[in-house]
Parts: structure tokens; sequence; C-alpha cells
């Protein structure tokens, strides 16, 4: 027994990971629904994941803030956001595109007794607002990722401020060395939670397939694959992207792979922050800008979810009889953009992103209580796209910081 722990801790983890996905979605179809007994376990995955997101993101950019100056922490800031605007802008585009060739739900007839409610869109302002939290302890215990975002940058700068002043230096040096440790001490803990990653990916790819079905999948297939062949597209952008900065694209993937397959299977782009942000580690991206680029773009830069938006607008109107013209497309790509933004955080943002497209358009909202019996398929795809947007965001502006600071030397 102790040999078989001893080979499965040594395995590579992609592979465990790979295995446990196979195996789930065999359990899944041989299963069914009975494949819910396995939810427990999937469920101390996200549980355990959670449970370091708060930790790493507080030390790890405290951390971080104190390994750079101030200055250099907004013109990487800068560049992330515009980042994050241009691919959610080009992910609607890419997604109008090939929607627009594949021409998914034409022929589909609209159940027009379904109904909806769709969950109210904050919109950008609320969004800014919650950035600066009113309550330090509100903004961790309601998950408020920009709020402790703002938290954890506040105090990284004052911490580095006391570190440079004379008077309080070797108080600053002490409290940066109480983050230092406890940043390391998450990590050894996230150490042992990757070995754990396989079972609750096994666990959630069973439970997930098992209520699925392919009876569902069949019926809304066509639009599936379209939006599977859109995330491909802005892969192989991204490849070239990393191309064009000379960032080796199986180097990076390498390393992405693991967060991508977790975001696939989760279906959540916070709950996989641990793991993005220890494959930013092991690619030796500069601490000071994953630290909070990534959680940034798991909050704001959602390009999985800009597809998503994009085909399903293609898809409402051809059910309806009434393809989206040259205009309505540019509508689409402008109100997706701002959506996609301005829904941040919010429970249910995919949906609430397709819905305000959707009534902008003048679309029915029946379609979108059509597009939540394929919501975990969609999903699925579209996190582990919003996951390796922001890695790849990460690893190119970290690029251009490097090329930056050899050509000052």
């Amino acid at each position: 027994m102790k040999a078989i722990w001893t080979k499965y801790l040594n395995a590579s983890l992609i592979l465990k990971i790979t295995i446990a996905l196979v195996l789930g979605v065999i359990a899944g179809l041989v299963f069914g629904q009975d494949a819910a007994v396995l939810k427990p376990l999937g469920d101390v995955l996200i549980r355990l994941l959670k449970f370091l997101i708060l930790p790493l993101i507080l030390f790890t950019l405290i951390v971080g803030v104190n390994q750079t100056n101030v200055n250099k922490l907004g013109r990487m800031g800068g560049k992330m956001f515009l980042y994050y605007v241009l691919t959610s802008a080009l992910a609607i585009v890419v997604g109008v595109s090939v929607a627009s060739l594949f021409d998914p739900g034409t022929g589909m007839t609209l159940d027009t007794s379904e109904t909806f409610e769709v969950p109210e869109n904050p919109g950008i302002v609320s969004v800014l607002l919650n950035i600066i939290p009113d309550n330090i302890v509100t903004a961790f215990t309601e998950f408020n990722l920009l709020g402790i975002i703002f938290t954890a940058l506040t105090f990284g700068i004052a911490i580095s401020y006391l570190r440079s002043s004379e008077q309080f230096h070797e108080v600053g040096e002490q409290v940066y060395k109480v983050a230092e440790g406890l940043n390391e001490a998450t990590l050894v803990i996230m150490k042992a939670v990757l070995q754990y990653v396989p079972v609750g990916i096994f666990a959630i790819m069973a439970n997930t397939v098992g209520n699925q079905g392919m009876d569902t999948l069949l019926s809304l297939g066509n639009m599936v694959l379209v939006l599977y062949v859109a995330i491909a597209v802005q892969i192989g952008l991204y490849i070239l992207f990393m191309i064009f900065f000379k960032i080796k694209p199986g180097a990076f993937f390498a390393q992405a792979r693991t967060p991508m397959v977790t975001a696939f299977v989760t279906q959540s782009s916070s709950g996989t922050l641990p793991l993005t942000l220890n494959a930013a580690k092991n690619l030796g991206l500069s601490k000071s800008l994953y630290g909070f680029s990534l959680p940034l773009g798991a909050t704001i830069n959602m390009d999985g979810a800009a597809i998503r938006i994009a085909v399903s607008a293609v898809f409402a109107a051809n059910v309806v009889g009434d393809p989206l013209t040259l205009t309505e497309m540019l509508v689409v790509v402008l109100i997706g953009t701002l959506a996609s933004i301005g829904t941040a955080g919010v429970p249910g943002a995919g949906i609430v992103m397709i819905a305000t497209v959707f009534a902008q358009l003048g679309l029915p909202m029946e379609t979108v209580a059509l597009l939540t019996a394929i919501d975990a398929l969609v999903g699925m795809g579209a996190t582990a796209l919003n996951v390796t947007g922001d890695l790849v965001g990460t690893a190119i502006i970290d690029k251009t910081e490097k090329n930056e600071a050899e050509s000052t030397i």
C-alpha cells in the first residue's frame, strides 16, 4: 500500500488529472445521475481551493508589492487592464465570426412557455465601488476579490513605505518577514492540496456528465460545437501573441494545462486561482505582477464568457429566424465587452451578461432559458479559456517588463 501511495505522489500531476478526467467521464456515462453520490468528493476540492484563495492573494500580493516600486506596479496595472479590454473585445469578434459561419440554432423552434428569471446586472459603477470595501472584514467574509486585492495592495504599499523609512525600517522589515513566512506556509499547504486535485476532478466530472447526459448534448450539440470551435480559435490567437512576444508556447502550456483542466472541470476561475498562481510561479513570472494580475483577471477578464455572449446572441437570433445584421454584431461587441467587465464577481455572471446583451438587441429571454440546459457544458470551456487568457496576459506583460529592464541596463 505504501508503495502505491509513493508511486501516486511521484507521478506527474497532469497525468493524474488526465486519468481522473477520463475516468470521470466514463463513470458519468455509465452511472448517469447515480454518479451524484460522488459529489461530496468534488465539493471537498472546491472548499480546499477556496480555503487557499484568501491567504494566497493577501500574502502573495503584499510580498510582491515589496519586490517592486509603486511606479512599476502602476505601469504593469495599466498594461494589464488594456490587455483585458482588448482581448475581451477580440474574443467577442471571434465568437460572432465563428457563429456567423456555422449559424447555430437555425431551424430550431422556440418554446415560449419557458421562462427564466435573470439576476440583476449591477453595472460597471457598482463593480468599481466594490473595489474599495466599506469594511475590511466583510471584504473577506463576502469573498469580494476586488476588495481583497485593494486591501492587499494598500497594506503592501504601506509596509513598503515603512521598510524604506528610517524611523520605522525595523518594524517594516519584521512585518514583511511575517507576511513572507505566511506566504511560504500557504504554498506548503497548497502542495498538499495538489495531491487531492485528481480525486476531486474525477468526482466533479462524473457528477457533471451524469447530470447532463447525452440527450442534452445531442439536442443542442451544434451550439456547443460552435462555442468550442471559437474557443480553439481564441487559443490559437493566444499562441500567436506568445510567439510575437517570444514566449515559448510549449513551455507555457506545460505549466498552464493544470489550471486550465481544473478550471474546465470546476467551472470556477476564482476557485482555480491557487493553481493559476502556482503555474505563474513555475513559469518564473514576477510575483509583483501575477500577485495582482491573476486575482484581478479572475474577476474582470472573461474571454471565455465573452465568446459565450457572442455565440449565444447569434444562436438566439437564428432560433427566432432573424439573423444579426452587421450593425447588431457591432452592438454585441461593444455591449458584450462592457458587460463582461460590468458583471464581475456576480453569481451566474454568464447568464447576466447574455441577458444584458439580449435586452439591448431585443432578443427573446426565452432563449436564455433554453441555453441554461447546456450551461455546464458551455461554462466548462468558457472558464478554461478565462484562466488561459489571464495567464497569457500575465506572461506577455511580464515579458515586456523584462525587456524594458534589459534595455535600460
